[in-house]
């Protein structure tokens, strides 16, 4: 049996004045994704248990199979792992953005999607502070990302215990009102305002200002924790796996799941990544595996940027380039099941991340059609079948669990 996994980041959504009430998978033409609507099994999930902050780390870590309230240890340990970083027991590992914080609001969490080279320009001048003894930075190291997303390791750091907000949460707000709290927030505080000292002058910032960008004003730390290890999906399921993504959020807990990590040139992690390169590269890895995931973060980047056209165009995207030619290619198996989902919502209007139920659907061999229809919001809502929690979606579409008839 192979089996496919399409994960349209964030791509649930609110009907929308002006899409006539609709949702953006209400009005793209996604006639793949409705098949497997109409010829399987349509439902919702509930992927963030209750407690939890809604995001793709929490979300398809239900999705996979995990239960997050046993195995969620926080966004950064899951980064750390895609990029093979250790850690000893007294350090934590942070998510750390840059961003650009204007009249003291949260003007971009992305700093306008930093370019990789400044980025890693950026780190490399934290790290060499650090190693020359920047008393601020004492015990930092800075791991570069893709883009926006790094990580800082701190050491001596067995007694902090945070609560930290994650910046696109507080779009155009106060900052001051959601800077880390708890035990040892002086520390963690210190560290991000003498950042932003740094970069206030920075090279790369005087460019961008020249080219009448906004600057990186600062870090922001959050999704703190420490590795938690995963049973992997040939432990669990006796499957061998392989996860094509652009976000290291995803990257990591493929490595966690003891699952192959495929690269494919121009996989952003944006809304130009290589959508047909991502379907290649699917297709291909059936070859070679029992189960290929193909994560897509476009849709929730649209959905931060409040751009229905843009997240309509995702998904009409994925639709074409990744679940077409994975459905054509699962059929000459034989024997096959294919499940699209969403992790969460991403709504247009709040640019933010909803923890509410998210549509998912699969299809396949022994999948009975239950008259789904098309792949939405809506429909979702009509089918009758909630899964919650989340997690349990997996034992659905593998067969190790019965659907209901609903």
């Amino acid at each position: 049996m192979k089996y496919a996994i399409v994960l349209p980041d964030g791509a649930a959504d609110e009907p929308l004045p002006q899409l006539g009430g609709r949702t953006p998978l209400e009005v793209a033409k996604i006639p793949h994704m409705d098949w497997v609507a109409a010829q399987g099994r349509l439902g919702l999930a509930r992927n963030v248990p209750a407690g939890l902050t809604p995001g793709t780390d929490v979300a398809t870590l239900s999705l996979l199979g995990y239960d997050p309230r046993r195995y969620y240890s926080g966004r950064a340990p899951i980064e750390a792992a895609a990029r093979g970083i250790t850690v000893g027991s007294d350090e934590l590992i942070f998510r750390c953005n840059f961003v650009t914080i204007l009249d003291g609001r949260m003007r971009d969490f992305t700093a306008g999607h930093i370019e990789q080279a400044e980025a890693e320009r950026l780190i490399a001048d934290l790290n060499r502070l650090a190693a020359d003894g920047e008393p601020a930075f004492a015990g930092c190291r800075f791991y570069a990302g893709v883009s926006y997303r790094n990580l800082l390791v701190l050491s001596d750091a067995a007694t902090i215990d945070l609560t930290c907000a994650p910046p696109h949460d507080i779009p155009n707000q106060p900052v001051v009102e959601h800077l880390p709290r708890g035990s040892g927030q002086e520390r963690v505080r210190r560290i991000m305002q003498r950042a932003a000292e740094l970069l206030r002058d920075h090279e790369v910032n005087r460019h961008r200002r020249e080219g009448g960008r906004d600057p990186v004003t600062d870090i922001w730390l959050w999704g703190q924790g420490r590795p938690r290890p995963l049973e992997s999906m040939q432990e669990r399921f006796g499957l061998r796996g392989a996860v094509i993504t652009g976000v290291d959020i995803l990257r990591g807990l493929g490595v966690m799941a003891g699952m192959e990590l495929m690269d494919v040139p121009g996989a952003t992690g944006y809304i130009d990544t290589n959508y047909a390169g991502k379907g290649r590269a699917a297709v291909q890895a059936l070859e070679d595996f029992d189960l290929v995931v193909v994560h897509i973060e476009a849709p929730d980047e649209a959905g931060h940027l409040g751009d229905a056209p843009e997240k309509i165009k995702a998904l009409e995207r994925i639709d074409e380039l990744i679940v077409g030619p994975l459905l054509t290619a699962l059929r000459g198996y034989g024997d096959w099941r294919m499940l699209v989902a969403v992790d969460h919502p991403t709504p247009c209007a709040s640019t933010v991340h909803d923890g509410a139920p998210a549509p998912f659907c699969f299809a396949g061999s022994d999948v009975s059609p239950h008259g789904g229809g098309r792949f939405n919001e809506k429909a979702a809502r009509a089918s009758g079948w909630i899964v919650d929690p989340g997690h349990e979606v997996i034992e659905y579409f593998l067969g190790r669990r019965q659907a209901p008839a609903v």
